[in-house]
């Protein structure tokens, strides 16, 4: 008999005493005009007008004055590698290096500064931007940091730039597919030496990473995270590690993936021993666009091939029906237009043997989902397939003249990121920033969404941000967080923000939406240019996680 999951949030005592906030405006179904807000605990007690907050006043154990501030749900980033975010923010981080020059530069530097590393770590190169418009070799690695090993991962982290002295520690690495003698590997060698730099980092190492990911990301007003880890990605160790301390530790809540194919039951139980909600996240079904690994129905613009499967659709269809029989989510890491084909084609097979509501309920999950199709879209619609996306990648690589074009011309790229379609077709959106890719920004994510390059897929700020927020605890099969009413946990963040907008794609809906009538609460205007809102305190289960000095 197999064990099913509900994955709650992560047992913590529970705070104590009364709360009301005043003064503000609190974004919320309950009361689209409420200003103020009671919490009990770790849960919403009451949302309302300021009028109605008088009656509250004397009987709570505080009084927190708003002076205006916005407060809304505490972001859900549904795809972070929090152990590598953490790294890229302590460690070396090449994504402002302008040139390979400056790359190498930082490189030499960070060395310098960190003899006792057994193995260097650094993040963040991306080609596309810098004027030599090439990739380092591995002469000018060596050279760099005097002949010790270093692990360099592109800014897509679906290849990595390394030294010789890290391949001379993964014997056979030079056999394995991906495997180039002077240019960053990708594929299984990459993997494989991956593998061998993390296994270098100790324990005390990984744990100053991992917390400062984390208090990152309490200052960004996200209150919870999807961890998707797994052996090409991390390690198990790496997982319950985070676990255990996203759970002792005050900060956001922290739910684990673990991107293993299932070939028989037995496999789903490792992945409930180790603490994990679901057997998905970066389950590679291919690469990513930037490192030509994406799979594809026509090869690139930019290279004679189609990129890499590495999982095919009957191999997709056992992993899926194991899980929906066992009563676990599934996922998978999937791209280019041929990946997300296979994973449809593996749902398909796995609807017609387990039963289509079956596979609807459990709501598994496809990571990027980037290069879409009419088809695509209506079988993600049929199927409940949540797309859990990264409006970042339009803004770091999208438009006319972005990464995207020159890997795919400037035709197909317009295809990318069809939010507004999948949104239409009634597809759940999921939003993320698989952080060290791009960087812990929430509001960033909401702008770039609702101001895509390409006019056509753009998005309500409103939908983009219930995407952000309730969208991420929906995905993990809960309906009654990431809202601010009566009875729902307490997560919430607190944002000076500025004057509150309603921003749609269409200018009738907008026009509409800002009509009283309409009861639609405003947002910060997001408009590109614009500061976006900063938070001054992120409340997780009603307990401050963050404060902004003289916030």
């Amino acid at each position: 008999m197999h064990r099913t999951s509900s994955p709650q949030p992560p047992a913590a005592p529970a705070p104590t005493g009364t709360v009301l906030l005043r003064g503000g405006a609190v974004y919320s179904p309950a009361d689209p005009f409420a200003t103020a807000m009671v919490v009990d605990g770790g849960t919403v007690a009451w949302v309302g007008s300021e009028g109605a907050a008088d009656s509250f006043a004397d009987g709570v154990d505080r009084v927190v004055r708003l002076e205006g501030a916005l407060v809304t749900p505490a972001f859900t980033d549904a795809h972070v590698h929090t152990t590598a975010t953490g790294f890229a923010l302590i460690g070396l981080d090449l994504s402002g290096a302008a040139s390979l020059a400056d790359a190498l530069t930082r490189t030499a530097a960070y060395a310098a500064e960190r003899p006792a590393d057994r193995v260097l770590l650094g993040h963040g190169w991306d080609e596309s931007r810098w004027p030599e418009r090439r990739t380092p070799t591995r002469a000018e690695l060596d050279e760099a940091v005097g002949g010790r090993p270093l692990y360099l991962t592109r800014t897509d982290v679906h290849s990595a730039a390394v030294s010789t002295a890290l391949l001379d520690l993964v014997p056979g690495v030079r056999d394995e597919p991906g495997f180039d003698p002077q240019a960053p590997l990708t594929r299984d060698a990459h993997h494989a030496v991956r593998r061998a730099a993390y296994a270098a980092v100790t324990p005390a190492q990984r744990a100053a990473a991992q917390r400062a990911a984390l208090l990152h990301a309490a200052e960004q007003g996200i209150g919870a995270l999807h961890e998707c880890a797994g052996p090409d990605i991390s390690s198990e160790g790496d997982l319950t590690g985070l676990l255990a301390l996203a759970a002792a530790d005050a900060g956001p809540r922290v739910f684990g993936y673990w991107a293993q194919a299932a070939s028989d039951p037995a496999d789903l139980d490792r992945v409930r021993d180790l603490g994990a909600i679901g057997a998905g996240g970066d389950l590679f079904v291919d690469g990513s666009i930037g490192s030509h690994t994406a799979c594809l129905h026509a090869p690139y613009a930019d290279a004679p091939h189609t990129g890499v499967s590495y999982l095919d659709a009957e191999t997709i269809a056992r992993h899926l029906t194991l899980c929906t029989e066992a009563g676990l989510q599934a996922g998978f890491h999937a791209i280019g237009d041929a990946a997300i084909g296979a994973v449809v084609d593996g749902v398909r097979a796995a609807a017609a043997a387990v039963g289509l509501e079956r596979v609807r309920a459990l709501r598994h999950r496809v990571e990027h989902a980037e290069l879409m199709t009419p088809d695509t879209i209506a079988a993600f619609a049929e199927f409940g397939l949540v797309a859990s996306v990264q409006p970042a990648f339009d803004a770091a690589w999208g438009g006319e003249d972005g990464m995207y074009a020159d890997r795919l011309g400037a035709d197909r790229a317009r295809d990318l990121n069809p939010f507004a379609a999948m949104t239409r077709a009634g597809v759940p959106l999921v939003l993320g920033s698989d952080s060290p890719v791009t960087p812990l920004d929430p509001w960033g994510a909401v702008r770039a969404a609702a101001f895509h390059r390409t006019p056509e897929h753009r998005v309500s700020a409103r939908a983009a941000f219930n995407a952000h927020t309730r969208g991420g605890w929906r995905a993990i099969g809960r309906d009654d967080t990431g809202v601010l009413v009566p009875g729902a946990p307490a997560d919430y963040a607190v944002w000076d923000s500025g004057d509150l907008v309603v921003q749609a794609p269409d200018e009738r809906v907008a026009n509409w939406s800002t009509d009283p009538r309409s009861g639609t609460p405003g947002l910060p205007d997001l408009t590109p240019g614009r500061p976006l809102p900063s938070a001054l305190r992120t409340v997780v289960g009603g307990r401050t996680v963050f404060e902004r000095p003289n916030g």
